[in-house]
């Protein structure tokens, strides 16, 4: 009990400090937190959403997928025969059985001219109205659509994109575009996630999405009274044979949420990931702390220790107050992630994924997992100071407060620290001098995580001379109050050290993905500029295919000397070492491909990939199922027949663009798949005639001008989208890292702040011999500026080494490369700086505001 009430007093009497560090466990557990109930908030809205959409049992066609999703590469969704659904009707146990249609594989557009699909990258369907949306949307104004001139749209598209009744919207398909008006809006009964939804009557649905009467895309079938969905289903399943997709509700609502959870998986467990990076960098706040208070109380210990406490009752002082922290922390944490989830919703919101708060969802694990982590990472951080703490003698009573450094455990910190950190350099040597980028791959992962850990145990070592060297050359020009500021930061360079390496682990992290980043673009742009030769590239940023129509529109173009044909599609391959390899991607494309693509070969000429029943295969591929020029590869094309292709050439593997494709003309393709089942382009490559391509370019964007979710670039727009899709990458990692930043930020806060009552008296002396408080504040930022200049230091040669290891693996995947972002580096640099600044900003402050008398009375 007197432990626990001396705990108690000494937790009270430094709160203000305490509270720093408190903030760090608050945002490393809020972010946690925050990210549990925002991915259960997630789920839980796409369960209720399935449930209710999913009938009790649904039929589909060969092809579906298992999520009832109907895109296919021919832009038509598969189908069924109108005489399955009467088969259906007539099965024992059904109630009622009713046909639909309907496709993702659309865009719809205004009057305009404008995309109506969701910015947030939900889909765009378009179906037949029919009972079963009917018991999930309520009509709010209008009719439900009849008729080919009628649409009906969900109430959160029209309201998103100004739409009324009577507004004209066209929709456009591999079939074509149908206009037709508004004659009804309806409202999602369950939380819709952002999809648009657009409604035909189903004889109009048919012509638009399919382009054929009396077929549907689904059968929707209700249960009679007393009857299981799994009843039915096999009821179902006996009656129509083999060849057909049967699922419950349950087996559609579980294969939506899979995909769901993929996707949320992905972002959950990547910001799980920056949470722990700043539950990492908090850890040497707290050590910090709880280190510093245990050196400013190293008399009242003795003293504790003289009158009899033992070593684990003041170890376990220490650590009861550290869990004190933990405790308040973790539970502020808990409260603030759900105010983060809340406001991620509302972000989510305004690029269109609408998501209600009344289906927040806290389970009880979220407040339970943040409370053991802010718990036990803040005791484990607190144990070396509790530990040091009990080692305190009773003779330490009669001294100073300050417990003299122990040289023994300087120089074993040095040791362990230089062996890591060699370690560590020496696994990025192998990752780089790797001839598989699997193998080199473990290597940067312990080279990074060693060299990590020894900069940071070394860094009290590294503080003395690099805090010389940044004095030196920043604080020099500062005169006294400069060298004043540097001897403060070389007095405890244990200190200075975990503080500037709180900073270092976020910067390390930014400087590494910068370089990384950088490479990827400077690659991509400069294998751009030597292998691709036309003049345009055409494609849909959502993935969609381009439909004939716009194909047609893009050939029609006067100014254009060729256009090049690019289709993906799937086959089974039979390899001359007598292995199947199912489902696997080929590529045809016209054979102007060969001179819009300079693909390198190593054997061959890729033109005589585009001869008829030719190919070409990839370096890599050849070598894994001995392929060589003219040997025969047995291609089963997916809707179509099986095909006996020669193999003409072998291009390189070390490519970025169109890596690993395996090519064939469009002829062949042709000859082996049916028309109906030909895949729609996926993008168009377009030359211009010779001195006409200024003329071209505007040309080619009118003529796809009804055409909205395509998009026409040169070489230069290409480019630059590059930089923009990886800089949106960079931009969205960089904002999580600033969380670890934050915390780091508070370190150097903390630290100053403990560091200006350690030397409450010193600082009182210094007044009293003439330094003014405007010299005192210029000294305490000063300190903190080089604190902050020396993790940076640290961070970013770290991280550019890591960097640049990385890109020696991405290399071996044809990123060949290295960019350094100098301005970048030097940004963060010179703002490290500034964070330096704003850090000392509080504690300048109170130092300043200090009373002289009392200050020179303080022991």
């Amino acid at each position: 009990m007197t432990v626990l009430k001396t705990s108690l007093r000494n937790f009270l009497a430094h709160k203000g400090r305490m509270a720093l560090s408190a903030v760090a466990v608050l945002l490393s557990v809020a972010f946690v937190s925050g990210t549990l109930v925002f991915t259960d908030t997630m789920n839980t809205t796409f369960d209720k959403l399935f449930a209710a959409t999913s009938s009790d049992v649904t039929v589909s066609a060969r092809g579906a997928s298992d999520t009832g999703e109907t895109t296919s590469d021919t832009g038509r969704p598969p189908v069924l025969a109108a005489s399955v659904l009467g088969k259906v009707r007539a099965v024992d146990g059904v109630r009622s059985a009713e046909g639909t249609v309907f496709s993702t594989s659309v865009t719809v557009v205004d009057r305009k001219k404008e995309s109506l699909s969701p910015s947030s990258g939900a889909p765009t369907i378009v179906g037949s109205w029919n009972g079963n949306d009917a018991r999930t949307m309520r009509i709010t104004s209008g009719a439900a659509p009849h008729g080919s001139g009628q649409v009906m749209v969900d109430a959160d598209t029209a309201d998103r994109h100004h739409l009324g009744l009577g507004d004209e919207i066209g929709v456009i398909s591999a079939v074509g575009t149908h206009t037709a008006k508004i004659s009804g809006i309806a409202a999602f009964q369950v939380t819709n996630p952002g999809a648009a939804m657009f409604y035909l009557d189903t004889p109009t649905a048919q012509r638009t999405l399919v382009g054929q009467p009396g077929v549907y895309t689904n059968v929707n079938v209700t249960a009679a009274d007393g009857v299981s969905d799994a009843r039915l289903k096999r009821n179902v399943v006996g009656a129509l044979g083999p060849g057909y997709q049967v699922q419950t509700a349950k087996e559609t609502a579980d294969a939506n949420q899979k995909d769901v959870e993929e996707l949320l998986g992905v972002m959950k467990y990547a910001m799980l990931g920056f949470a722990g990076i700043a539950f990492l960098v908090g850890i040497f706040l707290i050590i910090n702390t709880f280190s510093m208070l245990v050196a400013q109380r190293t008399r009242e210990i003795g003293l504790m220790r003289a009158v009899g406490s033992s070593r684990r009752q003041v170890n376990r002082s220490v650590l009861i107050e550290a869990l004190l922290l933990g405790v308040l922390g973790s539970l502020l944490g808990v409260g603030a992630g759900i105010g983060i989830a809340v406001g991620l919703m509302k972000l989510m919101s305004l690029v269109g994924m609408n998501l209600s708060t009344g289906d927040l969802t806290v389970a009880w694990t979220t407040p339970v997992i943040g409370l053991l982590l802010g718990v036990v990472v803040t005791v484990l951080a607190a144990y070396l100071p509790a530990r040091r703490a009990g080692k305190v003698s009773p003779m330490a009573a009669l001294r100073d407060a300050g417990a003299p450094a122990d040289a023994r455990a300087g120089r074993v910190r040095a040791l362990l620290g230089a062996v890591l950190t060699g370690g560590g350099g020496y696994c990025l040597y192998l990752a780089s001098a790797a001839d598989k980028s699997s193998e080199g791959s473990l290597w940067l992962g312990l080279g990074v995580l060693f060299s990590l850990i020894g900069f940071v145990v070394i860094g009290p070592v590294l503080a003395g001379a690099m805090v010389r060297v940044i004095g030196a050359v920043v604080l020099r020009a500062f005169g006294p109050v400069g060298r004043m500021a540097e001897r403060n930061a070389l007095r405890n360079p244990r200190r200075t050290g975990a503080t500037g390496a709180a900073l270092m682990i976020g910067l390390a992290l930014v400087a590494c993905l910068s370089v990384v980043g950088s490479s990827m673009v400077a690659s991509a742009t400069d294998q751009l500029d030597e292998t691709v030769g036309a003049d345009f590239i055409i494609q849909s940023d959502s993935g969609q295919m381009l439909t004939p129509q716009a194909v047609k529109a893009i050939k029609d173009t006067p100014e254009l000397a060729r256009v090049t044909e690019y289709k993906l599609t799937k086959a089974d391959y039979t390899t001359p070492d007598g292995k199947t390899l199912k489902n696997t991607d080929i590529t045809a494309a016209d054979p102007t491909y060969a001179t819009d693509l300079r693909t390198e070969t190593v054997a061959g000429d890729l033109k005589d990939a585009y001869l008829p029943d030719s190919m070409s295969v990839h370096e890599k591929f050849a070598e894994d199922h001995g392929i060589r020029l003219g040997s025969k590869i047995t291609v089963a094309f997916r809707g179509g027949r099986t095909a006996h292709l020669t193999v003409r050439a072998i291009t390189s593997s070390d490519v970025v663009i169109d890596a690993g494709a395996k090519y064939i003309s469009t002829e062949t393709l042709a000859r082996y798949v049916p028309a109906a089942n030909m895949p729609l382009d996926m993008l168009v490559f377009a030359t211009a005639h010779q001195g006409q391509q200024k003329d071209a370019y505007p040309a080619l964007k009118a003529a796809l001008h009804d055409y909205p979710q395509y998009t026409v670039r040169d070489q230069s727009d290409y480019k630059d989208a590059l930089k923009d899709q990886i800089g949106q990458m960079l931009n969205m990692i960089y904002g999580l890292l600033g969380l670890a930043i934050v915390v780091a930020v508070l370190g150097v806060v903390n630290t100053l702040a403990l560091s200006v009552v350690e030397r409450t008296r010193e600082i009182g002396l210094m007044r009293a011999i003439g330094l003014s408080r405007r010299q005192l504040r210029r000294m305490i930022r000063l300190e903190s500026v080089v604190i902050a200049l020396f993790g940076a230091l640290l961070g970013l040669g770290l991280g550019m080494g890591w960097g640049a290891t990385a890109q020696k693996l991405l290399a071996l995947e044809g990123l060949r490369v290295l960019e350094i972002p100098w301005p970048t580096i030097i940004g963060v640099f010179v703002g490290s700086a500034f964070v330096g600044l704003f850090a000392a900003l509080v504690p300048a402050f109170r130092a300043g505001r200090m009373n002289v008398l009392a200050a020179i009375a303080t022991e």
